[in-house]
């Protein structure tokens, strides 16, 4: 089965701090989610600072409306510097997202590595040709867009 990348830089002309502050938050996270994507954060521990073994879960509808569960936990965090969550249940097989953080001249680079597999064997690898990486790619297309407008004004 193969194991897929998608990978995402964005410079945005931030402190470190608000960059860390936006992005540790995942009640941050449904606006820079595709509106149609119906992101629904479930539990309250979404609402506290972030912290490695915190679990979030969601309703997401990434096709035709069909609503799923996602489960997440943070696995790892470095304060201003990176997190990673892991899906523990939902659409794929593996999930895997690096987010990291550097200062750089005039604001903050921010890099997005997703690591991710399908499960269903060849029907993993026939659904990715198909819709699954322009659909995780049309997601990070609206996520740049929107943090371009959400800080540049």
């Amino acid at each position: 089965m193969s194991v897929y990348q998608l990978h995402r830089k964005q410079f945005l002309p931030i402190s470190l701090d608000t960059a860390w502050q936006f992005f540790s938050s995942p009640h941050n996270l449904k606006e820079i989610t595709p509106p149609d994507m119906a992101m629904t954060v479930l539990n309250d521990s979404a609402r506290e600072k972030m912290f490695a073994g915190q679990v979030i879960s969601y309703h997401v509808s990434p096709l035709l409306g069909i609503k799923l569960f996602w489960l997440t936990e943070i696995t790892h965090v470095k304060d201003r510097e990176y997190f990673v969550d892991e899906q523990r249940v939902g659409p794929y097989a593996l999930w895997h997202h690096l987010h990291r953080f550097r200062e750089v001249p005039g604001g903050v680079e921010m890099e997005d590595i997703v690591h991710y597999q399908l499960p269903l064997g060849p029907l993993g690898w026939i659904a990715y040709a198909l819709f699954v990486r322009q659909k995780l790619e049309g997601i990070f297309d609206y996520r740049f867009k929107i943090l371009e407008r959400h800080f540049k004004g």
